[in-house]
């Protein structure tokens, strides 16, 4: 083993939940090091959500990479309910008293954290495979070990911050007796599209329909994002562009059919949809944020906004231990995640009920959603409900 390298916080996985940590940390003068599992390219080539609640805006802004995203992002006031071939608006700004969402495409706000902690000279270890391995986070003295580039390496560090994703090696690393998850696997996954072509409509359109769920989503004003439901058996193989762009006029009222732009896709994939937690999100002085804890199906577009708002807890957790000898925020972080955790694990699997077409529900539970729907686009109650829920709830 080579001589070790210190560290303050050693992070593991270099996606937006550990970068910005990372940034944060960086900002207030506390050393980190990023280890990644993959290459830079690769993290970069993934294709993830796209709306940003504004406690995920505020903590860009405020840790110096907003810049692009202020130019770039598309500020949105409300969102389009469509069921029985006619769209409903939510109104969030009206509703909410001026709240709203940034679309501004996952992989975007990664690439300017990258951008970031490279112009800072910051240390990031990319490909470094399956070799992480965790040691003493039970201890005051933990450690992680892995090979960077054929060359043994030890990272010795006051703690170790688990932002590696739901496979990744944090989660694994603690021991199933201290350990519970919950977990709902859902009965189809969502076929989404990207493509040079400009969106459909200003704002999101969410599609309950007879043929099933559509999200008419957007990563510019010149970027599209489309998704269709589809059964979990379903192969990338099997749709072509000009069959997803079939099936999505399907799902669409006139007005959309007419305005839809059509073009090859860039990305195309199946995603299957869960709900999972995992408690607790401390162990030691090993904690978890983001997809390690916890996964939320994409319709209520709670993802990398519940990751931002794990790292706003932890990051001023470990500066309060670091400014203030203060163990208060690293004792409550696990607490104070979890209860805002399954509010926003509530809302998503709620929303993706309401939404989506269940093989074992039938006509009944077609006809059953869209009275659903009825009432909630009839009441401002329950509109402000789905408003309040979606641009996310206070810290």
């Amino acid at each position: 083993m080579a001589n070790p390298t210190r560290t303050q916080v050693a992070i593991i996985g270099a996606g937006p939940a550990g970068l910005l940590l990372g940034q944060l940390l960086w900002k207030a003068g506390i050393d980190n090091i990023v280890v990644e599992r993959h290459s830079a390219d690769y993290v970069l080539g993934r294709i993830r959500a796209g709306v940003l609640e504004q406690v995920a805006v505020d903590m860009l802004t405020d840790c110096g990479v907003g810049a692009r995203m202020q130019r770039e992002g598309l500020v949105h006031h409300g969102i389009e309910l469509l069921f029985k071939g006619a769209r409903h608006r939510i109104d969030m700004q009206a509703l909410t008293s001026g709240s709203s969402v940034t679309v501004y495409g996952q992989t975007e706000v990664t690439h300017d954290l990258m951008d970031a902690r490279q112009a800072q000279g910051l240390t990031t270890l990319y490909d470094v495979g399956d070799s992480v391995s965790l040691h003493d986070f039970d201890s005051a003295h933990p450690m992680v070990r892995l090979t960077h580039q054929g060359q043994s390496r030890q990272i010795d560090c006051d703690f170790i911050a688990g932002c590696d994703g739901f496979h990744g090696i944090s989660r694994a690393s603690m021991p199933a007796s201290v350990l519970k998850t919950y977990e709902k696997i859902y009965p189809f996954g969502w076929l989404g599209l990207l493509a040079d072509v400009p969106p459909v409509s200003p704002e999101l359109i969410y599609a309950n329909t007879e043929r099933g769920f559509a999200l008419c989503s957007m990563r510019s004003r010149t970027r599209s994002r489309y998704y269709l439901q589809v059964p979990l058996q379903d192969r990338v193989e099997d749709w072509s562009d000009a069959a997803f762009w079939n099936e999505l006029r399907a799902r669409l009222d006139g007005p959309a059919r007419e305005h839809l732009v059509t073009g090859p896709s860039i990305e195309k994939s199946i995603a299957p949809l869960r709900s999972f937690v995992a408690e607790p999100m401390r162990l030691g002085r090993l904690f978890l944020a983001g997809d390690a804890a916890h996964i939320v199906p994409p319709t209520g577009a709670k993802g990398l906004n519940l990751a931002a708002t794990d790292v706003k807890y932890l990051s001023q957790a470990l500066i309060d231990h670091y400014r203030d000898k203060s163990s208060k925020g690293l004792d409550l972080y696990s607490e104070k995640c979890l209860s805002r955790v399954w509010k926003a694990e509530r809302f998503s699997w709620w929303f993706t009920s309401l939404m989506h077409r269940f093989p074992d529900t039938g006509e009944f539970g077609q006809k059953v959603q869209e009275a659903e729907l009825e009432y909630l686009v009839s009441s401002r109650a329950a509109s402000t409900a789905l408003a309040e829920n979606y641009v996310g709830l206070p810290l």
